[in-house]
């Protein structure tokens, strides 16, 4: 489940999740925005997926849906329109849940809406540096493969729309188990257990490996 070497993309994931570390403990930013920046990883790798999509369904218009044993040829748009909603319902449910756990908005905060339409209130000048950089490292980690390497021409849509959940299920166990955390106070040393944490879950763990061996094992299972 570790990777042997690490890619472009996984370097610059890397230096990004260590410039919080240096910036709560040189600069003085405040370790809450920058956790809520952390909680936003969610919805940044949501957005690309959804990207992806929308490429492989320019590309070829539709592909396979499989639900219990029964397949069925529809458009791409059914993809993405599936996965905004399921996957939108695993990001509403870790914000709530950090919210409550860590109370940055005490009863100001009520969850995900707000921080969307007023995210000013909630991430400062280098929360948005943050979030940027986790954008740009995201987006290239996301979007170099699938494009140069023509993934959008042979990867399923089924295979590209529950891609992000493996790695989705850590960061929600990581960002819950972070708000509680915080809540104790402690922002410096906090941050830098937590971005420890994240730099191994995010970085090093092989999640399209273990992708792999899930798909192969319920192949062979199906067989049997």
């Amino acid at each position: 489940m570790i990777k042997r070497k690490l890619s472009e993309a996984d370097w610059f994931l890397l230096v990004a999740n260590l410039l919080p570390v240096y910036g709560v403990w040189f600069l003085g930013w405040d370790a809450r925005q920058i956790f809520i920046v952390y909680c936003l990883e969610t919805i940044i790798i949501g957005l690309f997926t959804v990207v992806k999509l929308g490429i492989a369904t320019w590309a070829r218009k539709q592909d396979w849906w499989e639900n219990q044993g029964s397949r069925k040829l529809v458009h791409g748009s059914f993809f993405m329109i599936f996965f905004i909603f399921h996957y939108g319902i695993f990001v509403s449910v870790q914000m709530g849940l950090f919210f409550g756990v860590s109370t940055i908005g005490n009863n100001d905060m009520p969850g995900l809406l707000q921080l969307i339409t007023h995210p000013h209130r909630y991430i400062g000048d280098n929360g948005w540096l943050l979030l940027s950089v986790f954008v740009l490292g995201y987006g290239y980690e996301n979007l170099s493969g699938f494009i140069f390497r023509n993934e959008y021409r042979t990867k399923s849509f089924m295979r590209i729309m529950f891609e992000p959940y493996m790695r989705i299920f850590v960061q929600q166990f990581t960002v819950i188990l972070g708000g509680m955390m915080l809540a104790f106070g402690g922002g410096s040393v906090f941050i830098l257990l937590f971005a420890a944490a994240k730099i191994f879950f995010t970085v090093y763990v092989d999640y399209e490996g273990l992708l792999n061996k899930t798909i192969k094992r319920d192949a062979f299972s199906g067989k049997q």
